[in-house]
């Protein structure tokens, strides 16, 4: 063909024309869409943070992950449609999106793990930041909760990041989800004490202290006979901010007030029963060979 000979209508034929003006069309309808979505998903997300701000118990992290989810989300149906505007049929995207998710998930596995996990703390909120936890084998003060870790402060001023898969797969002991809690100790006396008088100086101690909640109510009653002791079952309320120092208090209260009672605490002790060796006049003679 000699494209020297081609004229302008040969070149700008209504065909060409139309198509043109169609995909123009579509590049703008793509772009209102994306450019309408961005605002929409921009709208969406400042409204749940808004929420959050104007709820001050409502979990920051939890409204935080949730806006992500809802702006995302409206990003991915602007896509779709985009594609839909210029004929490609979204099926097949979706199934290449599905592949390439599945692959990605094989790879990262412990990833995906710790994010699952981490969605479930953030959506049923077994402890938030500032309670004291025991998960997994380690304890502290939950600091920081984000979808793939969680970070503690332990006693002693370490800092521990555990992944949240083992937090979630394992028990959760939440020591600051309750108001109370209770001190349940048990106190050994002597087998020659008089079980009444320990008995009295016990109930005296758990009423006395102002941080012992009376409701409910202390709890002394005999709870054994142990091998060398006669053991008490001492069991009292406290608020939860109290509990630790009550703790120490009250142990230390029930050792002087038994010393100045006469009232004795066993410790563990152990008989040996020495047998000396028979003299050799005393051992059994052998009889002769008859």
């Amino acid at each position: 063909m000699d494209l020297t000979r081609l004229g302008w209508d040969d070149i700008f034929t209504d065909d060409r024309i139309t198509l043109a003006l169609a995909l123009a069309l579509n590049v703008i309808y793509a772009i209102v869409i994306f450019l309408v979505a961005l605002a929409l998903a921009g709208w969406a997300r400042r409204r749940v943070d808004a929420f959050a701000k104007r709820h001050p118990r409502v979990d920051g992290t939890l409204f935080g992950f949730l806006g992500n989810v809802v702006r995302y989300a409206i990003l991915t149906l602007a896509l779709i449609f985009v594609l839909n505007r210029f004929g490609i049929q979204t099926t097949s995207f979706v199934a290449v999106i599905g592949a390439a998710g599945l692959a990605i998930g094989l790879a990262l596995q412990g990833a995906l793990s710790n994010l699952a996990a981490g969605v479930m703390l953030v959506m049923f909120r077994p402890f938030r930041v500032g309670d004291y936890i025991e998960a997994g084998g380690q304890a502290g003060s939950v600091r920081e909760i984000s979808l793939l870790y969680t970070e503690m402060a332990t006693y002693d001023g370490l800092q521990v990041i555990m992944p949240n898969s083992d937090i979630w797969s394992s028990a959760i002991r939440n020591y600051s989800a309750n108001p109370t809690r209770m001190m349940d100790l048990t106190v050994g006396v002597s087998y020659g004490s008089d079980l009444q008088a320990a008995q009295d100086i016990l109930e005296r101690i758990a009423s006395s202290d102002p941080r012992a909640l009376q409701d409910p109510a202390p709890f002394v009653k005999v709870k054994e006979l142990g091998a060398s002791s006669v053991d008490f079952v001492f069991r009292v309320w406290a608020n939860r901010a109290d509990w630790w120092a009550l703790k120490c208090d009250l142990t230390r209260r029930i050792k002087e007030e038994f010393d100045a009672a006469g009232v004795q605490i066993p410790f563990p002790t152990q008989t040996l029963v020495y047998e000396p060796a028979p003299r050799p006049e005393d051992r059994p003679r052998a009889l002769p060979a008859s």
